[in-house]
């Protein structure tokens, strides 16, 4: 179901898929918030290559785990290098560590899955690892964003 050492699976390319589709997803709500407080620009840049690495990772499914770890790698760098940029230009707005733990943490994750790639046997098992870490510091940075934004 999930994969096997030569295929991926259709629920594991779903979640693959949908995991950048999420971002993509928390970039916009965040975007139309932050136009009131500042240009929302490189929160525009984290949309494209979220939604490119979403289809990128589509494609490379049909290739096997070596080329959807180059995908996820290079995304999660170039997220990642994104979020460390966002996190620390609005670091003013409170709320941002978060982000910012985050978008180094992606970058890191992203070297790691980019070498990964080339190992004997690639594996996902770390995309797991880096999937799960990453939406509880999306959830943490809302509640946080959420709490910053309320008037006093």
């Amino acid at each position: 179901m999930f994969t096997t050492a030569d295929h991926l699976g259709p629920l594991a390319v779903t979640l693959l898929v949908l995991y950048p589709l999420f971002d993509v997803a928390a970039a916009v709500i965040d975007a139309r918030a932050s136009r009131a407080t500042g240009s929302p620009t490189l929160l525009y840049a984290n949309i494209a290559v979220s939604s490119l690495a979403a289809a990128g990772l589509a494609v490379a499914a049909t290739s096997g785990i070596p080329a959807v770890l180059r995908v996820w790698g290079a995304w999660a760098v170039v997220a990642g290098l994104i979020q460390l940029a966002v996190g620390v230009t609005r670091r003013a707005m409170g709320g941002q560590w978060p982000m910012i733990i985050s978008g180094g943490i992606s970058t890191l994750a992203g070297a790691s899955f980019i070498a990964g790639a080339a190992a004997d046997d690639p594996t996902l098992t770390n995309a797991i690892g880096y999937a799960i870490p990453g939406a509880i510091f999306f959830l943490i940075s809302a509640i946080r964003l959420s709490r910053a934004a309320e008037p006093d």
